[in-house]
């Protein structure tokens, strides 16, 4: 997707097993993530939320605006705040990423 100010999003499959590890615990792991390239940004792996250790997280009440992907939604470990977030409602031409969750740091294995 190209808007006409020249950002660019593009998602597409990952060919590569992702792992998102914490404080040495596996939060998630997977080889249905998603690799999401947007102009300026680094490429980010949105994981399915069934690949992730929801029991873990805790609901945070932040919540951030883009306009290219809506409002995000994050969620904490009692060390690290906003660690992850999501798109619950993402605007169409992301739409891809809903139900997936990001890290910050995710490793291919």
């Amino acid at each position: 997707m190209t808007n006409g100010h020249g950002h660019t999003i593009t998602i597409e499959p990952s060919e590569q097993r992702v792992r998102a590890v914490h404080g040495g615990q596996v939060l998630a792991e997977s080889d249905r993530a998603l690799v999401l390239r947007e102009t300026g940004c680094p490429a980010r792996y949105y994981i399915p939320a069934e690949d992730v250790r929801l029991d873990l997280l805790t609901a945070s009440e932040t919540h951030t605006y883009c306009p290219f992907k809506g409002t995000a939604s994050y969620w904490s470990l009692p060390d690290a705040a906003d660690l992850v977030w999501g798109y619950p409602d993402p605007k169409t031409d992301v739409a891809r990423i809903k139900d997936h969750l990001c890290f910050y740091e995710v490793e291919a294995v």
